[in-house]
């Protein structure tokens, strides 16, 4: 008798096969870590209070500069007054203020501008070209930035000095036209949203350095420059130390003329912080303005990579 004529391999063969066992139906969002679903109520919860937390500073700033000194030293404001306007024009006429204000403008604008450009390039050049040294390049360029810039205060101002620098605008504009945190920024984002076959292609195709960096590189670094000019804009506007030593007070950006506002022994709580709500003002039309491109570049980024 040979296998096939077994009892079990007869029943095997003759039996019919088994049926499947059913498969349980997954819930919708199941095994998809909650996408599509809307957040909960703690989520929501959690960004109001960090909207709240955000927001309050300059809130309790303008309640407590639409009042008088005096209301703030005897009892806490939670609610605006109506001396703002009188205090506004108290700051005007005790500072420089417009004359500080256009220097604040050109100094952030003019330092924007040119971190943008060359951190792009810089960027580019270290994420995707190859030449001798780069790798050691790059490591000085982020050593760089362990270094507390209060350490080359003195050393920069004699080179001012020497310069005959010293009051000018560019005395502030120039140490700052690129930023080692601009180029690590651009490098680190460059070097994986651009394909080293799309250059290769541009390449081939027979289009120089320039032209690659500009019609590869720069559509490509649109999120990251906005992103990147916006921080700087923002760090140039809220500068102190530097522009205080090297400037003075007689050609002052806005925030080292709001330091005048509070010299001498008596204090005027309610002047100081109208100064800083008007000098809050710029940044938040920028953010406001600008804010709806920003995000819109930062989703066209994500969805493009």
């Amino acid at each position: 008798m040979t296998a096939l004529d077994t009892p079990a391999t007869a029943t095997a063969l003759v039996a019919p096969p088994a049926e499947p066992a059913p498969r349980r139906r997954r819930r919708p969002g199941a095994g998809t870590a909650g996408l599509g679903s809307r957040p909960g109520f703690l989520v929501y919860g959690l960004l109001i209070a960090f909207v709240a937390g955000s927001v309050y500073p300059l809130w309790w700033s303008f309640v407590v500069g639409s009042t008088s000194n005096a209301t703030v030293g005897e009892t806490l404001p939670l609610l605006p007054g109506g001396n703002f306007f009188a205090n506004a024009v108290t700051v005007l006429d005790a500072i420089p203020f417009w004359k500080a204000l256009a220097n604040s403008v050109i100094i952030s604008g003019v330092i924007t501008l040119s971190v943008i450009t060359f951190s792009t390039l810089a960027g580019y050049a270290f994420a995707k070209l190859r030449f001798r040294g780069r790798d050691a390049l790059m490591i000085t360029v982020v050593a760089t930035m362990a270094i507390p810039t209060q350490l080359g205060i003195i050393p920069l101002f004699i080179v001012m000095r020497e310069l005959g620098w010293t009051g000018t605008l560019g005395a502030v504009i120039v140490p700052n036209l690129v930023t080692a945190f601009g180029v690590f920024f651009m490098r680190q984002y460059l070097v994986d949203v651009i394909p080293d076959e799309l250059v290769e292609a541009a390449r081939m195709d027979g289009a120089n350095q320039l032209r690659t960096f500009w019609h590869v590189a720069v559509p490509a670094a649109r999120p990251a420059m906005a992103i990147l000019g916006l921080f700087t804009f923002m760090m140039a506007w809220t500068d102190y130390l530097w522009p205080l030593v090297v400037l003075g007070p007689r050609n002052p950006t806005l925030q080292t003329a709001l330091s005048q506002l509070q010299s001498g022994y008596y204090v005027d709580y309610s002047v100081v912080l109208t100064g800083a709500v008007l000098a809050t003002l710029p940044l938040l039309v920028l953010f406001a303005l600008a804010g709806r491109q920003l995000i819109a570049g930062i989703m066209q980024g994500a969805v493009k990579g």
